[in-house]
């Protein structure tokens, strides 16, 4: 046993070691969960953006006409009115109005996965900013931009996002003038989307700026920082070649669990009413026009809130596998 420790040895030092992210990646994709939701995730990315034809009808011109949808989200058939799935023609049911199910289902995904990378991405970009700035600075700075964020922190977040969107969508009814006038009007061509961008992201930063804050603080006192000082580094060079990619890890981890979140919001303002505008599809508006017809057509709420359960469990899974993925105290194991 002990003549063959050197020769274990040797072979372990000739071995090529991964890099940080190479070795990231190995781990993620090792994990069976991770994979799975990362996998519904990409399925969904693709029916999201092939529902229709949209992205190639503004680029070319033409007609929108749907492409993996089998009809367009508002196309109603009186005479098909709540049938159950698996009718010819239409694989899921329709719904009160006769409307496609599955349809309607897959123009939803675009408004769902849009809310969770568009909420995410200012999170995750205004955050960091924010918590690098605050953590690198002098504890003056530090502890006045903090106390903002403590400020905040004391609005109830969805009490405050519901009353944004109460003041967005009577913006949007009496139409406005100036700068409230080009919101509206793109507030309308995005199916009432962007207001609820505007309301997701004003506040859901603070989070992310406080994870960012606390990981800079951490960094900065590490000895390779302190190497890049005695160098003569500059403080941009520190803050984006030293810090920044050592916290990004965690921060994405972070903005990745906060996406089922964002999609949960989303539904429930859809659900209240306060969500997209009609007859745009959005999950929750539809478990809001069909939830009183559980009884009669449970599969008319039950479609939209599977998609809307495996899509949050498709992002738990995925966040899940990149926190362990990323997590350095497990690296090589």
């Amino acid at each position: 046993m002990t003549a063959e420790t050197p020769e274990i040895a040797s072979m372990e030092l000739a071995r090529p070691r991964r890099g940080l992210w190479a070795d990231a990646w190995y781990r993620l994709i090792r994990n069976r969960a991770a994979v799975v939701g990362g996998t519904f995730i990409i399925l969904l990315l693709i029916a999201a953006l092939f529902t229709d034809n949209w992205i190639f009808a503004k680029i070319f011109g033409g007609e929108v006409k749907p492409l993996l949808a089998p009809y367009h989200f508002a196309k109603a058939s009186f005479k098909m009115r709540d049938k159950p799935p698996l009718t010819p023609g239409f694989i899921l049911g329709t719904d009160y109005l006769g409307r496609d199910l599955l349809s309607r289902t897959l123009y939803g995904t675009r408004v769902s996965l849009a809310v969770a990378f568009v909420a995410a991405s200012v999170s995750l970009i205004v955050g960091i900013a924010y918590g690098l700035i605050s953590g690198y600075a002098s504890p003056r700075v530090d502890n006045l931009m903090m106390r903002f964020v403590d400020f905040l922190y004391g609005f109830p977040v969805l009490i405050f996002i519901i009353l944004l969107q109460v003041y967005f969508k009577a913006v949007s009814r009496r139409g406005g003038t100036g700068i409230a006038a080009v919101f509206v009007s793109i507030d309308k061509a995005l199916g009432g989307m962007f207001f609820i961008f505007i309301a997701l992201g004003l506040l859901n930063w603070i989070g992310m700026a406080r994870i960012a804050r606390g990981q800079t603080l951490s960094v900065k006192q590490k000895e390779f920082v302190e190497a890049a000082r005695a160098v003569g580094a500059s403080h941009a060079r520190i803050v984006f070649r030293h810090i920044l990619p050592n916290i990004l890890g965690p921060c994405i981890v972070a903005e990745t669990l906060a996406i089922p979140g964002y999609i949960f919001t989303e539904a429930f303002l859809s659900f209240i009413g306060l969500g997209v505008n009609p007859p745009t599809p959005s999950w929750g508006l539809m478990i809001s026009e069909t939830y009183q017809a559980l009884r009669t057509s449970p599969w008319e709420s039950l479609v939209p809130g599977a998609a809307l359960t495996l899509t949050t469990l498709a992002f738990n899974f995925l966040g899940d596998g990149l926190r362990d993925a990323l997590d350095p105290r497990l690296r090589g194991t």
